[in-house]
Formats: structure tokens, C-alpha cells, sequence
């Protein structure tokens, strides 16, 4: 794991399901969504970086699957689970064959590099 991540046994018991059920259902649908699809697209309204991954995997002819998940006004706190769980920071989240393989720039560049390609093969 590229991050430290808190050991469950210093997490108090009383505590660790809450932590584990918090907003488990939006963690639950990507992860339905990226077993299901080859890309997969998590993005927000009002950000400009899902629409240029997205234009880029048009441009490529790659077929995708989107999911919104509110704006910088609100959803926040439901978007932080999925930042949680990916240890990514940002939006979008792409997502390549169950694999994160990181946001707008980062898809660009595999598909610049034709690695995309090799990934969906």
C-alpha cells in the first residue's frame, strides 16, 4: 500500500463499524460498477477534469460507464468515502479493468502512450 493506513487494532471496537458501514453504499456501487465495466469514469459536477477524461476516452472511441456523485456545493461527504477507500484525492477516479489508474491527466497519458489499449486487451 502506497499509504499508511490506520492498523484496525488501533481503532477502538466500539467504533469500527461505524467506520467500516460510513457511506458504504456509494463504495459498494463503484465497486458493482467497475466489476461490471471495463472503464469506468467517477466524477462530479462543476469539475472540469471528468469532462476532459472523459472527451479523451471519446476522442480514443473507448467506451465508458459514468458516475456522477454531486458538486463542490454538496455530496462531499459522500465523495470522501470513496477518496477513503481509493486513497485517491481528486476527481475523477478512472478505473480500467478493476484497476484505479488515476484521474484526467493520467488517462490521457495512457492513451497518448497506447497503454490503454494494452490494458483493455
Amino acid at each position: 500500500m502506497p499509504r499508511p493506513v490506520l492498523d484496525e487494532s488501533h481503532i477502538h471496537p466500539a467504533i469500527r463499524e461505524r467506520i467500516a458501514a460510513h457511506h458504504l453504499d456509494i463504495v459498494q456501487e463503484v465497486q458493482a460498477a467497475v466489476a461490471a465495466h471495463a472503464v469506468v469514469v467517477v466524477g462530479m459536477g462543476l469539475n472540469p477534469m471528468p469532462k476532459k477524461a472523459r472527451a479523451a476516452l471519446d476522442a480514443a472511441g473507448v467506451a465508458y460507464t459514468y458516475l456522477e456523485y454531486g458538486n463542490y456545493l454538496n455530496t462531499w461527504r459522500r465523495r470522501t468515502a470513496l477518496k477513503l477507500w481509493t486513497g485517491w484525492p481528486t476527481f475523477p477516479m478512472v478505473f480500467v479493468k478493476g484497476t484505479l489508474v488515476g484521474g484526467a491527466t493520467d488517462v490521457q497519458a495512457l492513451i497518448a502512450s497506447g497503454e490503454l489499449k494494452t490494458l483493455l486487451a
